[in-house]
């Protein structure tokens, strides 16, 4: 796996053979950066990281910072060793919590991010729930993007209380869906 973007393009990163999780591919990578706004200077949330390289793709693009929340402590451990060969410690956090553990946490840390990023593990329901936890956490700053990556076989949930699909892309057996929660 290879950062596609911005000043570490090309740039091998870990991502431990023997895990059961999917990591995002480079070709979706570099088609959510081509879709997203620029994120020079912007706040990053990575959620479902994984190895990191959505979070790491945003940082070589001039992301101003980036917060990886992972369960799964070999995952952190290989996100802090991405991070640290890319020579990015000093603009990350490494949340090693469950999605809702993390998002209580940062909420009330008052962490607001321009980017949430949330890749959960495919065909789990795992997408309402995390939309849950974002609208009862609100760490998306006003007029901020909601990416979710998803299989083509799971559907979003109907979507209510403000949020609305904006776009949706489809990338093989993938999609890309940008949600926008409404302020007014």
């Amino acid at each position: 796996m290879r950062i596609s973007g911005g000043e570490a393009k090309g740039r091998t990163i870990k991502f431990p053979s023997h895990s059961a999780q999917r990591p995002t591919t480079d070709f979706l990578r570099e088609a959510l950066f081509n879709l997203l706004e620029r994120p020079v200077d912007q706040s990053f949330l990575d959620l479902f990281a994984g190895s990191g390289s959505v979070g790491l793709e945003a940082l070589s693009r001039k992301a101003k910072s980036v917060t990886f929340v992972e369960k799964n402590k070999s995952l952190i451990d290989v996100i802090r060793e991405n991070v640290s060969m890319c020579g990015y410690s000093e603009k990350c956090l490494l949340v090693h919590a469950d999605v809702q553990s993390a998002l209580r946490d940062l909420y009330k840390k008052k962490c607001r991010y321009n980017v949430v990023f949330a890749d959960p593990p495919y065909n789990q329901g795992l997408i309402e729930e995390t939309l849950t936890v974002l609208k009862k956490y609100p760490v998306l700053q006003d007029g901020g993007a909601l990416v979710i990556q998803h299989s083509i076989r799971e559907s979003l949930p109907e979507l209510k209380d403000g949020w609305s699909v904006e776009d949706q892309r489809k990338y093989g057996d993938n999609y890309l869906s940008f949600i926008r929660m409404d302020t007014a």
